[in-house]
């Protein structure tokens, strides 16, 4: 803390002040102190303002804690400058037998205690908000990294070739064989390329939008592959009037079918969502029994934290393995305070 705060105190925008107030006051201590180290003893006091004062209050008033015994935090610190003041002012000057300076009178002890309170205080508080402002400043660069970081990594998964050539092989083989589905399979897909390359230009949208491309991708999967598994989305006829960042609830929904049918799980996929009035649910399940992350694996990590970015800290997502009669199965709850969306 000692070594931060001096580092702070020497950048100039704080420097050339204390340096303005220093020069005239020390000028003053030699013109009217009678003892030759009337000077060193003014130069100590400034020295031990600047070493002590806003190093005090901020160990005892940290910026990034809550701080609930404060009366008893403020009365240490005036005691501190007590301490300080009457040490160098007083007691020091007594055991090298220096006589009353123009800082050491007792009215300009006093003085000097005010802006030891005064000052250490003023200090430390500019120091701290500008601490804050920084970090601040790195916090929303990073959110504003990882928000574009996982836009591009939605945008590769959402355009991944081996899902792409797989379903625009099985729309050839339809074309021979059922027209009706492959026209069915092209209008889902080009209903689900759009949204994306659409939300990847939006900051946010509907949260009807997301629900849609949710609907259409596990339509198209079931167009692929009618008997994988039965769907089931339970959703509200009037959605939540709350707008969402693009494509929050896709890889959820993909990652259902990744490692539920798509990994040869048979078996019910379902989608359902709830508005209690301050949040919006989202719960996914799918076949097959979740088994903790996968090594290598950033979706889920990635998910939290836009999760996070959106609802400033207040959302969450969990998975779980869901106890069931027979084959396991995997939930993902996604919780939204409407608040902050």
């Amino acid at each position: 803390m000692l070594r931060a705060t001096l580092r702070a105190l020497a950048a100039p925008r704080r420097a050339v002040p204390v340096v303005l107030v220093a020069v005239p006051v020390l000028y003053l201590q030699q013109r009217y102190s009678g003892d030759p180290l009337g000077l060193p003893l003014g130069v100590a006091l400034v020295l031990l303002f600047l070493l002590t004062a806003p190093a005090a209050w901020r160990s005892l008033f940290p910026a990034t804690e809550e701080v609930r015994d404060g009366f008893v935090r403020l009365g240490l610190y005036a005691a501190v400058g007590v301490a300080v003041i009457a040490t160098a002012g007083s007691v020091i000057p007594r055991l090298l037998g220096i006589p009353p300076t123009f800082m050491t009178t007792r009215p300009s002890l006093l003085v000097c205690l005010g802006l030891y309170w005064a000052g250490g205080w003023g200090l430390a508080r500019d120091i701290d908000l500008e601490e804050g402002f920084s970090r601040e400043r790195a916090r929303a660069e990073r959110l504003s990294q990882e928000r574009e970081e996982a836009r591009l990594l939605a945008l590769r998964n959402h355009l991944d070739p081996h899902f792409l050539f797989n379903t625009l092989n099985a729309i050839a083989e339809w074309c021979r064989e059922d027209g009706l589905v492959a026209e069915q399979a092209i209008l889902r897909l080009s209903e689900m390329l759009r949204a994306v390359l659409a939300g990847i230009q939006e900051e946010r949208w509907p949260l009807a939008k997301e629900v849609a491309i949710v609907r259409d991708l596990f339509e198209l999967h079931r167009i692929r592959d009618p008997d994988a598994f039965r769907l089931h989305m339970d959703v509200p006829a009037v959605l939540p009037d709350v707008r969402v960042p693009p494509m929050l609830l896709l890889p959820a929904a993909e990652n259902a079918m990744k490692h539920g049918p798509g990994a040869g799980h048979r078996g019910d996929v379902s989608f359902t969502l709830t508005d209690d009035g301050n949040f919006v649910v989202v719960t996914i399940e799918n076949p097959g029994e979740f088994r903790g992350p996968r090594q290598g694996g950033h979706g889920l990590e990635i998910l939290r934290k836009r999760v996070a970015s959106a609802t400033d800290g207040r959302g969450s997502v969990a998975m779980n393995s869901v106890a069931a009669d027979g084959p396991g199965r995997t939930r993902t709850t996604i919780t939204l305070p409407k608040g902050s969306l």
